[in-house]
């Protein structure tokens, strides 16, 4: 996952909401349109912009524009009243350009910037999440953000954290009198999160204010101040401990919201229902693959013991052998250490990309305030501060138990380790994020698909055991298939869960008997849909849509065909949706005048 789900998760969620709920000034987008062509289209794209981050200085924060740091705007109904006001002026504005008559790049640009003012009036005026989300409220990401990247000075940016701050006691008692009948799950999560980002402020503040020569007494002032913003955010949580709550809203959507949502989020040329019909029959295949697989390797583990006749019974007895081969707890995060110079190497030898080593890599600990969603993320810079880090985010399991630990460890076993950081690294969502941030569009990058990041990283893991990573070995691509089956089933899960009643213990022997799940993977799997909607299906589907977009382009290129000049032609949309890239990629050459 990545900055845009789990893409980060918290992040994403915290980042996404403060989007659409937070403003306070003018709702405009500049002046009148000069004209129409791309000249004219350009002007305009900046004054959105610009525009856009008057009213969400939390999202300019998080993609690197910085002019607004120091502002913390308040989630309430007027500032929601603005935000419609907003995406209604710029959908009118956009409605002016003939988008026939602009680039290539730009006509995907518009059609990005139309999805997403549809997208943020529906979630307004349809989703009402602000009222039945509480972890929506959650400050701690931007503050962290601000102190662990080194865009600015030190001092400059700790004096904009602390300018911050002020507004948070208020953010916080406008959160409280929003939330109506919230979700349980969602309120859990909002106290993990909130809880475990506290010391981003109490702690890691006050440590980086004594690198300074900041005054002593101005110093004073601003631990004063984080002492008082850490208050606030105790008494959200405990204000959510106590909240009565009779009614609570179920968590699961609700199979209308689900398909609107799918629309606008996912942006596929399918609908929520065809791609889980999909996902059902990959999954049959996978199961067959499988087991072919099985049979073949049964002798090497097994000798003559008899080969179980139940299909299932089959895969899973070899996967439970496999999985064994693990690393220790301790060695989980050195281990994908050493994983990321080896896949580097083999995407340069087999010429599947141009990587830039100007572009580093920085593995850790994921922070406490990414919590309690899943065990490995990445985090990118964003498009105005394309020199920041990237992080690869890796679960700690030091306070795990041996038990809970040794399941988790077989889940993320030998194999698994090395697709994980596949997927998430090299050349997965690391990669993409390099190549996006390099593509002219800040458009592309701002409202950036989850599907076709998560879709890539899905299929990078299979690109490169197609091209024999691993040494070809059976074990690697059965391992595979498994993984595989987490992105073929997360879809099925998730439209199960919020367009169905498909309950916890039906989708735990569905994750731990079809798709060879440990117990802890398929409790945690559990626990993120409930807390998530849409994202789960946005491997599969933009996987999926790829490896289709890849078939037609081979078929259009015939003889001119070279999988590295399509991962690179790919990549170079930015994070476009596979449904907009596919059109420019298949789309005939003007004829010659």
């Amino acid at each position: 996952m990545i900055k845009n789900i789990i893409l980060k998760l918290f992040l994403a969620v915290a980042i996404f909401m403060a989007a659409f709920t937070g403003c306070k000034k003018d709702s405009g987008g500049g002046g009148p349109l000069l004209g129409k062509d791309n000249a004219a289209f350009t002007i305009y794209e900046n004054n959105f912009l610009e525009a856009l981050w008057k009213l969400n200085p939390d999202w300019a924060t998080s993609v690197g524009y910085h002019k607004y740091d120091s502002l913390l705007y308040i989630p309430n109904e007027q500032n929601r009243q603005k935000m419609l006001d907003f995406a209604k002026f710029q959908i009118d504005s956009l409605s002016r350009f003939e988008i026939t008559t602009l680039s290539e790049a730009n006509r995907i640009d518009y059609k990005m910037m139309q999805n997403q003012m549809e997208y943020a009036q529906w979630q307004i005026q349809q989703l009402k999440a602000y009222e039945w989300d509480p972890s929506s409220y959650n400050v701690v990401g931007t503050f962290a953000y601000i102190l662990n990247e080194h865009y600015a000075p030190l001092a400059k940016r700790l004096r904009n954290f602390y300018q911050r701050m002020a507004e948070v006691p208020l953010y916080y008692k406008d959160a409280e009198k929003q939330i109506k009948n919230p979700v349980a799950e969602l309120t859990s999560l909002a106290i993990e999160q909130n809880l475990g980002g506290l010391s981003v402020i109490e702690k890691d503040f006050a440590d980086s204010l004594k690198k300074t020569d900041i005054p002593k007494a101005e110093q004073k002032l601003m631990t004063d101040r984080a002492a008082t913003a850490a208050q606030a955010i105790k008494g959200y949580t405990d204000w959510l401990k106590a909240l009565k709550n009779d009614h609570p809203r179920s968590f699961r959507l609700g199979k209308d919201l689900y398909e609107d949502k799918f629309k606008y989020e996912i942006v596929s040329a399918s609908n929520a229902q065809q791609v889980y019909n999909a996902a059902l029959k990959r999954k049959k295949y996978i199961h067959g693959e499988m087991a072919k697989i099985s049979r073949q390797l049964w002798p090497k583990y097994f000798g003559s013991k008899a080969i179980p006749a139940d299909t299932l019974a089959l895969v899973s007895a070899m996967i439970d052998t496999l999985s064994s081969k693990h690393v220790k707890p301790d060695d989980f995060q050195s281990a994908i250490v050493q994983l990321i110079p080896k896949l580097n190497d083999f995407v340069k030898t087999k010429d599947l990309l141009t990587l830039d080593p100007s572009k580093p890599l920085i593995i850790r600990k994921e922070p406490g305030y990414m919590a309690g969603v899943a065990g490995a993320s990445m985090s990118g810079p964003g498009p105005y501060d394309k020199d920041g880090n990237s992080y690869y985010n890796v679960g700690s399991l030091a306070s795990w138990s041996p038990e809970k630990a040794e399941s988790y460890l077989r889940e993320y076993n030998q194999y698994i380790i090395q697709i994980l950081s596949i997927h998430e690294a090299v050349p997965g969502h690391y990669v993409q994020g390099v190549y996006a941030n390099k593509a002219p569009s800040i458009i592309k990058s701002v409202f950036g698909n989850g599907a076709m990041n998560e879709g890539w990283a899905v299929y990078a893991e299979e690109m490169m055991l197609d091209n024999r990573y691993g040494n070809n070995e059976p074990e690697m691509r059965l391992m595979w298939y498994k993984w595989h089956l987490r992105s073929v089933c997360n879809t099925i899960l998730d439209y199960s869960v919020h367009s169905g009643n498909m309950t916890k213990e039906q989708a735990i022997k569905m994750l731990t008997n079809e798709a060879f799940q440990q117990q802890a993977e398929a409790e945690g799997k559990w626990k993120r849909v409930s807390v998530s909607s849409v994202q789960l299906t946005s491997y599969y589907t933009g996987y999926k849509e790829i490896i289709d977009l890849r078939d037609a382009y081979k078929t259009k290129m015939d003889d001119k065909y070279k999988l590295k000049e399509f991962n690179e032609k790919f990549l170079s949309y930015g994070s476009a949706p596979v449904k907009f890239i596919k059109e420019a990629m298949l789309a005939k050459p003007p004829a010659k005048k």
